[in-house]
């Protein structure tokens, strides 16, 4: 029997990225996430960070107002995120660690050490009906701490499994992607969904794609990538049919 359907969130951000290199008005992400729609993502994720470096407060306006599908609105633990959050109450938010300096976003966000502040940060905004998520590292202390803070997601962070994959780092790959199969299979037990994102790529998809617990993959920078060279609907139906083929058991290995 096949695995059910696992949803691609697509993350729209370095259209946003492209964009702010000339301070001009394109390439539009909101035009992107519409496009992403109709090519058939399941979900748009979009990452305000408080240095506004690629989405805008605008973009988030307009996508909120022309998405049909599922916002899943990105943002680290601060009061200006929470209170924007509360005005527009997307499907979902996932808190996300934050650091001025850094190109992106390094590592999982360290839960255990502040559960008391991120337990209260998050009631609201599960109060007012959007999902919970919270992006760690698999590491089960953090898995427990986001269980207890009350979060409903827990996005396991690949980045650390693809960099040792592109690097050649093939012990360390196989090492991570252990524990992010144990962590997958673990934060299950507790109840929580699962998903899974960073840095993945066509090579790297399927091993994640294949963990039963896991229920959506977000991947931005690669299909945005993708798409200068085949274009954005045809670059996600390829990681489309990769995540489906992973599933499938008539084609594993």
């Amino acid at each position: 029997m096949a695995l059910g359907k696992l949803r691609l969130g697509v993350n729209i951000d370095h259209v946003a990225t492209v964009r702010n290199a000339r301070g001009s008005a394109y390439p539009d992400p909101v035009r992107a996430a519409l496009m992403a729609q109709e090519a058939g993502a399941d979900g748009i994720t979009a990452h305000l960070r408080e240095d506004r470096r690629h989405i805008g407060d605008s973009d988030i306006d307009r996508l909120v107002a022309a998405l049909r599908i599922p916002l899943n609105f990105e943002m680290a633990a601060t009061p200006e995120m929470q209170a924007i959050a509360l005005r527009h109450r997307p499907h979902a938010v996932c808190i996300v660690p934050e650091k001025r300096e850094e190109r992106t976003t390094e590592g999982g966000l360290e839960v255990a050490r502040q559960e008391n502040q991120l337990a209260h940060f998050i009631a609201p905004l599960r109060d007012a009906g959007c999902r919970v998520s919270i992006f760690i590292a698999a590491d089960r202390s953090q898995v427990e701490a986001a269980h207890r803070i009350g979060a409903q997601v827990i996005e396991l962070h690949t980045g650390a499994y693809c960099d040792a994959h592109h690097d050649g780092h093939f012990a360390d790959r196989d090492a991570e992607l252990a524990r992010l199969r144990e962590m997958a299979e673990f934060a299950d037990s507790l109840g929580l969904e699962v998903h899974a994102g960073h840095g993945l790529t066509y090579e790297t998809v399927a091993p994640v794609a294949a963990f039963p617990q896991v229920k959506e993959l977000n991947i931005g920078h690669f299909l945005i990538g993708e798409a200068i060279f085949r274009g954005l609907p045809a670059s996600m139906a390829e990681m489309r049919r990769l995540m489906d083929e992973a599933r499938d058991p008539r084609v594993q290995p």
